[in-house]
């Protein structure tokens, strides 16, 4: 009898095994304008300081959420211009007194800025709604700008944006330890807004920006194993050179999202290594109904290999999405069929040899290749932008904003402070 249950669990065993999927990264399309794989980057030239444009704000004690607007092509240059070669970007604030790490910035009916971050008591001196300190990484709070952008500043009295449901707080809950790397969006109706907690991506609405609907979970983002369920070939995490194989699935990390047409779209990381940008909608007045993946998924691919061992700087370029690819942020240009969908992004090349843990950044600029968000994108040429590898942990979650016709785009160009840049002509 021992023996027959013996050879049972066994053959279950067996059994178990035979279900499992097959472990491994299948190999991915390569994307349109990648470099190929023997490519040696070059050093990115130094960016020029301008001096920054006066920008009206008018006298307001109740501002209201509008929708973004757009630059004012013809006038002032767009991303278009600099896909095509002809603007480039210049520093023309060095310190914005935003966080180095990441910035989501819109703004308002009277010209005021409100830059929605991450903080924790440690960064900033946050408080939860109970007056409990917040652990890092934290909760999303609002930094304003009067100014027109020039410079922002948190309350004197730091508290997490979204109230918790009952005091204590409660993390699985309310989400207050990781509110991270927030995204927001209005659509004229209601602002969206996205953020990372836990690896998973959490959607919540508002009419004002300022109260907020309960959490959604988003296309059962998370990152997992294959005894847990199957995952599709771009979610799958191959092998990298220097970080350890602890997973074999990833579907969320940094996240965006933007309105179109009555659909609001939710960005987020698919897969490592090489990583993907991962897209997957509903209608935009379907509350609570599921996230299907988008008709191109993924929209685009990372590079297909680490690149040259030994290398962390510009020779290495390249190479620099090859473990993660997230942090979209988004802008619509032109109309009807030539409408187009630009896209920055952080790439993500993972840790050199010995780092404990990703170490090497950059922000890469890609384009739909149609008027559809969800159909074909393409990769900029000349990716990554800006600064050579390794960048800095702030480089990647770019932010863009038009004022007064004019395209600005909030980043760390050093891992210390958070500039502003604005696109000139060449």
């Amino acid at each position: 009898m021992r023996r027959l249950f013996v050879v049972g669990l066994l053959a279950l065993a067996a059994l178990l095994a035979a279900c499992r999927p097959m472990p491994g990264k299948p190999a991915l399309p390569a994307t349109t304008g990648q470099p190929p794989l023997d490519s040696i980057g070059t050093p990115r030239l130094p960016l020029p300081r301008v001096t920054p444009a006066t920008i009206a704000v008018a006298a307001s004690t109740s501002p209201a959420l509008i929708p973004e607007r757009a630059p004012a092509t013809g006038v002032h240059p767009t991303l278009a211009d600099f896909w095509d070669g002809r603007a480039r970007f210049a520093v023309d604030v060095e310190d914005t007194g935003l966080p180095m790490g990441e910035s989501e910035t819109v703004v308002l009916s009277n010209g005021e800025l409100w830059s929605y971050v991450h903080a924790s008591q440690r960064s900033a001196g946050v408080v939860d709604s109970c007056g409990a300190p917040v652990d890092f990484p934290g909760c999303v709070v609002i930094y304003r700008s009067v100014d027109g952008g020039r410079s922002f500043a948190l309350s004197e009295q730091p508290a997490c944006l979204i109230p918790c449901r009952q005091c204590p707080c409660e993390a699985d809950v309310d989400h207050t330890v990781q509110q991270q790397y927030p995204r927001v969006y209005f659509d004229g109706a209601r602002m969206s807004m996205v953020y990372e907690y836990l690896g998973r991506v959490m959607l919540r609405t508002s009419t004002d920006g300022l109260a907020w609907s309960a959490p959604e979970h988003v296309a059962d983002s998370v990152i997992w194993n294959l005894w847990y369920r199957d995952c599709p070939a771009a979610e799958r995490i191959g092998e990298h050179p220097f970080a350890p194989f602890n997973y074999e699935c990833l579907r969320g990390g940094p996240p965006s999202v933007f309105a179109t047409d009555g659909v609001v779209h939710v960005f987020m990381a698919q897969g490592q290594n090489p990583g993907a940008m991962g897209c997957f909608k509903r209608p935009s007045d379907a509350a609570g109904a599921p996230f299907v993946a988008c008709d191109n998924n993924p929209l685009f691919v990372g590079a297909e290999k680490y690149g040259p061992l030994d290398e962390t700087g510009a020779p290495a370029n390249p190479f620099f999405d090859f473990r993660t690819i997230s942090s979209a942020e988004l802008q619509a240009l032109g109309d009807g069929a030539d409408r187009r969908y630009y896209m920055l992004y952080e790439g993500v090349r993972g840790p050199a040899a010995g780092d404990p843990g990703d170490t090497q950044f950059g922000l890469g600029l890609a384009r739909s290749l149609t008027d559809r968000i969800d159909g074909p994108w393409e990769k900029f040429p000349g990716n990554p932008l800006l600064v050579d590898l390794p960048g800095n942990i702030g480089l990647g979650h770019a932010d863009l904003v038009v004022l007064d016709g004019r395209t600005y785009l909030y980043t760390s160009l050093d891992g210390v402070t958070r500039s502003r840049l604005v696109l000139v002509w060449e």
